[in-house]
């Protein structure tokens, strides 16, 4: 397989960047609707913003927090606004952003007198910042700058028995190259985490794997649902997925092989390279949304039945080796790596497909999910507001 370099973005705090984006990042609910409108009125931004953000406290709070600053503060993001209720509900998130040395403005509802005029003042402080960022150029990039996350989703036979190793294929690769991969929801671990478990470098972080699995089959059945019963999904046993295991054999495959370096929590960037486990939920907007906020410059989504939601800020790279989505979903599909099962396509040459598109798409190559706007972003939620 051919090596290959790419072009990125340096930014100030020594990451690197595969894209370029001006982000508006609502603080709170009700500076959503004046966030989207800026975002409509200025090319080059992306909306950051949450249905939440008032009355939260505690370990929840502070998860909503991290996960908004660790979305504004992502080396694909050249600069910020913040828009908040006033400017002291603001300040505390661009504080955060502000420690990456990237631009940032704060705007406030109630400073400016009406939504009206937070709209337009915004669409002024958003248009100098994106003009400012287009002077950036692209510089040869190394690539173990790269952080890549794994995800799957509309899982079915085809995704165990091909798109996801062929995924494993690449992220074997980059681990071995000094990049990071980052493998999430584990959930989806359930009835293999032991072989995850046995590849870490630490008994710390096997004992995490295991409790992080518990914590979520412990909590499916206090809320009285048996996680043994209901996955694999519906949809999953229509695609011919029969066990929970065959699952989570299939899930965990999109890993690779490498040993586990480093056990992070939602939202909570790597400090390692190599292979890294993230607590997330399964949900896969809750899921890539806690990935991108971790610091993943690129998503890699393998499906089997189909999907087609990427997320914001990092582009979504969406992966299929099920022949029948290639062809009726094409329009969502960046490989297509179906050949393994219809016409002899080796493993390692589907991870060849996969190692390429993701080298072009960190060049800036545009994915499906960017094109069509297929973006979604989900903070997930640790307890009740009050």
């Amino acid at each position: 397989m051919a090596a290959f370099s790419f072009m990125g973005f340096r930014r100030p705090d020594g990451r690197v960047g595969v894209r370029n984006q001006v982000a508006i990042v609502s603080a709170m609910d009700n500076t959503n609707p004046s966030a989207a409108r800026i975002g409509a009125m200025v090319a080059g931004t992306v909306v950051l913003s949450t249905p939440f953000g008032r009355g939260q406290i505690g370990h929840d709070f502070d998860v909503t927090l991290r996960t908004l600053a660790g979305l504004a503060s992502h080396p694909n993001i050249a600069a910020v606004l913040v828009l908040g209720l006033s400017l002291k509900a603001g300040e505390p998130l661009a504080a955060r952003i502000a420690k990456t040395a990237k631009p940032v403005a704060v705007l406030g509802l109630q400073d400016v007198g009406s939504a009206t005029w937070l709209t337009a003042r915004g669409v002024q402080a958003a248009a100098r910042l994106v003009a400012d960022a287009s002077e950036l150029q692209r510089e040869p990039c190394d690539l173990c700058e790269l952080v890549v996350a794994v995800e799957c989703g509309g899982s079915d036979t085809t995704s165990g028995l091909a798109s996801n190793p062929a995924v494993g294929r690449f992220a074997d690769r980059l681990v071995d190259v000094g990049g990071t991969v980052i493998l999430s929801e584990p959930a989806e671990f359930m009835g293999a985490e032991h072989l995850l478990a046995a590849r870490t470098v630490n008994a710390a972080d096997a004992r995490r794997i295991d409790d992080m699995v518990r914590w979520f089959e412990d909590e499916a059945r206090r809320n009285g649902v048996d996680m043994r019963g209901t996955n694999p999904t519906a949809d999953n046993i229509e695609g011919g997925l029969t066990t929970l295991e065959e699952k989570s054999l299939g899930a965990i495959a999109k890993g690779g092989t490498r040993p586990i370096v480093e056990v992070v929590e939602y939202a909570e960037a790597p400090s390692r390279k190599g292979l890294v486990v993230m607590n997330t939920p399964s949900a896969a907007c809750e899921s890539m949304t806690g990935l991108v906020a971790g610091g993943a410059q690129i998503i890699v989504f393998s499906t089997g039945r189909g999907n087609a939601i990427g997320a914001p800020v990092a582009p979504t790279v969406k992966v299929t080796g099920n022949p029948h989505t290639a062809a009726g979903m094409a329009e969502h599909i960046d490989v297509d790596v179906s050949g393994i099962l219809s016409s002899g396509l080796g493993l390692d040459d589907a991870g060849e497909l996969v190692w390429r598109q993701v080298g072009k798409v960190a060049g800036g190559k545009l994915t499906r999910c960017e094109i069509l706007y297929e973006q979604q972003l989900s903070v997930s939620r640790f307890g009740p507001s009050v």
